[in-house]
Formats: structure tokens, sequence, C-alpha cells
């Protein structure tokens, strides 16, 4: 009896102190306490937040704000969390399972065109500038090797070739690119057309875009390209890092050309939310912004020497889960295209420099026209409802609200953020050798020599 009662002491004891630890856990190391009060004192509504992600390198800013303490630091505890593809994380952030998330700048842009989400999304901040590349096959490099100039960007032109020897064996040339309304999908557009190459034309209410197509782009998830690509499935893609990158190291392919190099300076994903949790969730949303401000700040600080840290983060298998030297492979502004071919790329990947964080309106007009200029849009639109639309849905309002709060607290100096009026100096000439006027984009839009023009719709019958 005496020693069952020893253990039954002995059970209690265990038990308390069980007890005692779990609640020391939540008010001691973590942090919770400061993480309490930090959001009481900056009157968030809703601390406990969880964002979605891609498995790209570009969610970079979100990593770092929940690495490096960004987002606990203002009051935020929150929880990344993968989605299989863009559809699905689109579909978490309408249904509001997900709270904000690193999104693709044409989701956002669509719901205010209307030709996407019903529920109005918005961006207040912009998580890089440029980082896609276009890469394919061993097969097909074989074929246009002979035809591409050592050490410079690549012009589609040289896939021409390939495209007639794939016709005459009766089977369709296919790429893959990660959703229609993607900056990888109007960047591959882009270069086909500018060498020479039609890539299709969207009927209303069209998700494949393949209408007098010489090239079929059909849709697949980032992760998967590798895989897809080295099945014979799809002869090459667009895509962001470090799926570009994974190809070199697993020799089954060869990148072309870096976004760049295509059509200058482009916005890439953003921070996206619905426009009722912003309405909802001011406090909320300035705090994510300071965090992620920071945290791009820290990525692209004194050249990038934070990078190689970086890389180790997002190497984490809860993240990107690709190897370091993948990973590195792009992100220290190199980017090699086979190996012994790598090349100094110093606009790949930016995230604050450039002002790569802020929602230019330049950036998403210049998706806008991509958009009507393959049908997406339907009808030719004036200039003002480009303006209007981007507007609707790019607030740089709300990120000037949070870099100012953070050079009001001695975090950052006010010579750090643009003086602007939204649209970005252009200094990187496209392929085509096609000049950018973000003020005038139906002329730019009806400007190409492949694309649609003024009056001009997509029929089952092609375009009229």
């Amino acid at each position: 009896m005496a020693q069952l009662r020893g253990n039954t002491f002995k059970r209690r004891a265990v038990l308390a102190a069980l007890l005692v630890s779990v609640s020391l856990a939540g008010c001691g190391k973590s942090g919770a306490p400061t993480e309490n009060k930090a959001a009481t004192a900056n009157g968030i509504e809703k601390p406990n937040l969880k964002l979605g992600f891609i498995k790209l390198t570009d969610i970079a800013p979100l990593v770092i704000a929940k690495e490096k303490g960004f987002f606990a630091q203002v009051g935020l505890n929150v929880t990344l969390e993968p989605q299989a593809n863009w559809k699905v994380l689109l579909d978490g952030v309408v249904a509001g399972d997900l709270d904000s998330a690193h999104m693709l700048a044409g989701q956002v842009l669509a719901s205010g065109a209307g030709i996407g989400a019903k529920t109005r999304l918005i961006t207040p901040f912009s998580l890089d500038i440029n980082g896609k590349a276009v890469t394919v096959s061993n097969q097909v490099y074989q074929m246009i090797a002979g035809s591409v100039p050592k050490g410079q960007p690549v012009s589609a032109s040289v896939l021409k070739p390939v495209v007639e020897s794939f016709k005459a064996q009766g089977k369709p040339f296919k790429l893959a690119m990660v959703f229609p309304v993607s900056t990888h999908n109007y960047i591959l557009r882009y270069w086909l057309a500018a060498g020479g190459l039609n890539p299709g034309f969207y009927l209303p209410g069209d998700t494949a875009g393949t209408t007098g197509a010489q090239v079929q782009l059909s849709v697949t998830p980032p992760p998967q390209m590798p895989a897809t690509m080295e099945a014979g499935t799809i002869s090459g893609y667009s895509v962001g890092e470090p799926w570009n990158q994974a190809a070199v190291a697993k020799k089954i392919g060869v990148p072309l050309i870096v976004d760049p190099d295509i059509a200058g300076t482009t916005g890439d994903k953003v921070f996206g939310m619905t426009q009722a949790f912003a309405d909802k969730n001011p406090k909320t949303v300035q705090a994510m912004l300071r965090a992620l401000i920071k945290a791009s700040m820290w990525l692209d600080a004194d050249g990038g020497r934070n990078r190689p840290e970086a890389v180790k983060l997002l190497a984490n298998s809860k993240y990107v889960g690709a190897d370091e030297k993948v990973l590195l492979a792009s992100m220290t502004g190199k980017f090699t295209f086979a190996p012994g071919d790598t090349r100094a790329t110093p606009e790949f990947n930016q995230f604050f420099a450039n002002q790569a964080s802020y929602p230019m309106y330049s950036d998403g007009i210049w998706y806008l026209t991509q958009m009507r200029r393959w049908g997406q849009i339907a009808q030719a639109k004036p200039d003002q409802w480009y303006l209007d639309t981007v507007k609707a849905t790019y607030r740089p309002d709300l990120y000037d609200q949070a870099a100012k709060s953070l050079v009001d607290a001695g975090k950052a100096r006010a010579e750090q953020f643009p003086k602007t009026d939204g649209f970005r100096n252009q200094t990187h000439k496209a392929i085509d050798g096609v000049p950018f006027d973000a003020h005038h984009p139906a002329a730019y839009a009806a400007g190409f020599a492949i694309g649609l023009k003024d009056g001009q719709s997509v029929t089952p019958a092609g375009v009229k």
C-alpha cells in the first residue's frame, strides 16, 4: 500500500511538473507575452494569422519575417501554410481560410478587371521584381544548340525549326506556365511572340488560350515542372526559382533566358488579401506591412550579404524544400544557365532594391496590357480604365503608411523609400525593343506585331 501511495504521489508530482512546464512554455521563452503586449499596443484586431504560399524562392519576405522575428516584434503570431497550387491558394484567400497570401499579381488584378475572382482582392506590397526564367528540355536544347548565342539572352526564334519538326510529326509543341493570369504566362508569351511564334489567344471564359496557337501552353504547378518535363509531357516551361535551377542540377534541361531580358523590369509576386479583410483589420494589415518591409530590407541589405542565410531558411522542407546549392544558384546576383555558364544577373530576384517592394501602378498596368493583348480582356479599353483598375487593386497608400511608421519609430530612413507617383522608370529594354509607356497603355497593348489590335476580338474561328 505504501508503495502504491508512493507511486501515486510520484505520478501527481510528474503531472504537476508537466502542468507547470506547459504554463511556463506559454509565457516564457516563446515570447508570447511580448507578442500579446505588442499586439495590444498596436491595436491589432487579429494577432493570429494564417498566410498561404507556393513553394518558390520569392516567398523569402514571408519566411524572413517569420523566422527573423519581424512578425513577432509587431505582435503577430503567423502560421505559414504551403498550398497545392495557385487555384487552391486563391480559393483559400477568397473563402477566408487564409488571411492573406503570397499571390500572383495577376490574380489580384483579374479580380479588379472583372475576369477573375468575384471577391475584390488588393495588394499593398510587392514581394519581389523579376525572378523567372524560361527552360527547355535537353532534347529541345540539342535541336537548337547550334543557334544559341554563347553567354547571351536567347530569342525564341531559335525554336521555329523545333516547332515545325513537332508539327511534321503530328505533335503539338508544348510548354508550361503556372497559371493563366501569372507573370510566367505573360513573360513566356512575350518571349515567344517577340521571336515570331504565336502562343495563342483566349476566347471569352476560356482558360486554355490556344486559339491560333503555334505553341501550346498549359498549366503546371511550379514544384512539378521539372518532373513533368523529364517525363516528356512538356518540352519546357516558364517558372520562378528554384525550379529552373532544379533542371540544371538534375541535368534535365537548360534555362535560355531570364525575365529581365524578356520584358524588362516586371513585378512578380505580391502580398494579397481581400478588400474585406483589409477593411476589417486595418491595424493588422499595417503590422504585417511593417514586418514585411523590414524583411525585404534585410534580404537586400549590403548588396545581399544576408542571402546565404535566407537560402538556409528557404531550403527547409516546410518552405521551399530545395537543396541549398540549387537555391544559391539564383539568389546571389548570379544565375546558372548550365554547368560552367554562370552569369551576373543583378536585377534578378530583388526584394527591396530598385523599389521592388513598392506596389507600383505601372507594374499592374503592364499585366493588364498583356491580358488585353492575348484576349483575356475581350474588348479594347481606354487608358483611364487601366489606371482606374490598377488603383482599385494596388494600394501604395497602405504601404506608405507603414513605411512612415517605420521612419517615425527610427527603424528606417525616409530616403530608403521611393518618392514616386507609382510609375516605375523603365531602364531595362525588352527583347523586342518595344518601350513600355504605362501612361499610354491602350496604344502599347495594341502595338505588337503578334497580339490583339484595337477593335479586334477572339472568336472560335480566330481573331477578327
